[in-house]
């Protein structure tokens, strides 16, 4: 080097030789360009275009399985209130039950209260008999 020092910034100088061929080069450079930006549009267009289909398909499927869902919770909530109306109406028959059985036996312990009635008079009755004839029992008590 001669002292001259060429600084980074500064671009070198071409070669002015072979102006055709320098042409040539920077339209082919040019032409490469222009079918690689072709390309690259034509990737993303295509990337573009699946994306969408996938997005359409899983839109179909996903309201695919909100309806079918929607039918089935709309089948359980039939079957819930079908089932709570069963249980409404065994729970009055099993009502209706109970209140039959306490009616029977309100009617056996008033049969059993009628005959404990009878049987105090009847009892009243023979020892008011035994005491105006002076006669004992013939049949005592347990008691004695």
């Amino acid at each position: 080097m001669n002292g001259i020092k060429i600084s980074e910034t500064e671009p070198a100088p071409k070669k002015v030789s072979g102006g055709s061929i320098d042409r040539d080069i920077a339209l082919a450079d040019l032409e490469k360009e222009k079918r690689l930006s072709f390309i690259k549009a034509w990737e993303d267009s295509e990337k573009t275009k699946a994306e969408n289909k996938s997005q359409k398909k899983l839109s179909v499927v996903a309201a695919w399985e909100n309806s079918k869902k929607a039918a089935l919770e709309a089948k359980l909530r039939n079957i819930e209130e079908k089932l709570e109306k069963q249980k409404a109406e065994y729970a009055e028959k099993m009502k209706n039950k109970i209140a039959l059985i306490h009616k029977e036996a309100e009617e056996k312990k008033a049969i059993v209260e009628a005959k404990r009635g009878e049987e105090v008079l009847k009892a009243g009755e023979m020892a008011a008999k035994y005491r105006a004839t002076g006669q004992a029992p013939k049949k005592l008590l347990g008691c004695f």
